[in-house]
């Protein structure tokens, strides 16, 4: 059985407090792990003060040293209870696609199943619900251990009696489940992007700018940022958005939408009714600065409009570097995957399962050229 770092410390110590000394060789042996790593992590448990390590043994604080051997060596662990070995565990993932947001995702998962001695499989739904439920159950039947879902549902929150057909351990990615559905009760890793557009807005209104503009397609994420943008404004004291979100069109950035979304904000940049935007996601974002370069009244980035872009995949590399909010992409795969390793280990070993996890990981922002100064002569430290 693999543990992760603190998984395996816990269990040294149960062992300590059970058996009161043992030898740092049989830890070893019953963990199935290097005598390098055995010692480096009682070295670590001693330095915590948790455990006492004498002379190649480790001893529960204030248990005698005992002469010549330890107590009675560690029993051997059943297979049965050690559940599936490591190069047999499968896990499969349902994603919408593997380019643009999914990517890092993906490749976080990836690794922690990797590094867990597990193996990855892929399906892709393509943004379609038959399609979700085609690749569960083609997973299902090839006997993966446990899966990774991100369903095509349009807001990002739903849930059907679907799910309980699911006969393993899954865990949701960038999706949340509507509660009183199953979905609501599944383990979630998700991206708090309400949190992210409320980073965008304080740095901005921070800046001086209330008349902030926010600017995306139809997606899960643009129904999050919404509502974390309307939040922090509130939060701010500023009474009401500047203006109705300008929505992109969806599909490969349509450069007619990108143009219209440039006009708009020029529109409304002469009349003085915007002085910065949010945009989702940065590739859109550096396209319609190159839109707003090309208007016949030429919108100046940051003199006369403020950018914060949505998403850091490429917004450095802008020539004028962008400000961007970053998702952490590879840490929501990873801890999913983690997450999801540990209900396998559950289910395999009979161990009762811990308590359902919602998590929601914070953006970070990264601040660059695109909003220029403040309006008192200050840029915001964060």
């Amino acid at each position: 059985m693999r543990y992760t770092v603190d998984e395996r410390h816990e269990r040294i110590v149960e062992l300590v407090r059970e058996y009161g000394s043992l030898r740092v060789a049989d830890l070893a042996e019953h963990l199935g792990i290097s005598a390098v790593t055995a010692r480096r992590d009682v070295e670590a448990l001693a330095s915590e003060g948790r455990l006492d390590r004498v002379r190649g043994a480790v001893h529960w604080p204030g248990t005698p040293v005992p002469q010549g051997r330890t107590r009675q060596p560690l029993p051997e662990v059943r297979a049965a209870e050690r559940g599936p070995e490591p190069q047999d565990v499968v896990i499969g993932m349902v994603v919408p696609q593997s380019r643009h947001y999914f990517g890092e995702i993906v490749r976080g998962a990836r690794e922690a199943v990797t590094a867990a001695g597990g193996r990855l499989v892929l399906g892709y739904s393509n943004y379609q619900l038959d399609q979700d439920a085609a690749q569960i159950q083609r997973m299902l039947e090839a006997g993966v251990h446990g899966l990774l879902l991100t369903p095509s549902w349009p807001s990002g929150t739903g849930g059907s009696e679907s799910e309980d057909d699911i006969a393993v351990p899954a865990v949701l990615l960038e999706r949340r489940g509507e509660v009183g559905t199953r979905a609501a009760g599944l383990d979630r890793v998700c991206t708090d992007h309400a949190g992210g557009a409320g980073l965008a807005v304080r740095h901005l209104v921070k800046l001086g700018h209330e008349k902030i503009a926010l600017v995306a397609g139809d997606s899960p994420t643009m129904v999050q940022m919404r509502v974390g943008y309307e939040e922090a404004l509130r939060a701010l004291g500023v009474t009401a958005p500047a203006v109705e979100p300008i929505v992109l069109e969806p599909g490969d950035r349509a450069p007619a939408s990108i143009d219209a979304a440039a006009e708009r904000l020029s529109h409304l940049v002469a009349k003085g009714k915007v002085t910065a935007a949010i945009v989702l996601s940065d590739t859109d974002a550096i396209l319609l600065l190159q839109s707003l370069r090309g208007l016949d009244e030429r919108v100046r980035v940051p003199e006369d409009l403020a950018l914060v872009a949505y998403d850091d995949d490429v917004a450095a590399l802008s020539d004028l570097p962008l400000t961007a909010v970053a998702p952490p992409k590879f840490e929501v795969g990873e801890t999913a995957a983690t997450l999801l390793l540990q209900r396998v280990r559950e289910r395999a070993t009979g161990a009762a399962p811990g308590a359902r996890r919602h998590l929601d990981l914070l953006p970070e922002l990264r601040v660059r050229a695109s909003c220029g100064e403040s309006a008192k002569g200050n840029s915001e430290d964060v």
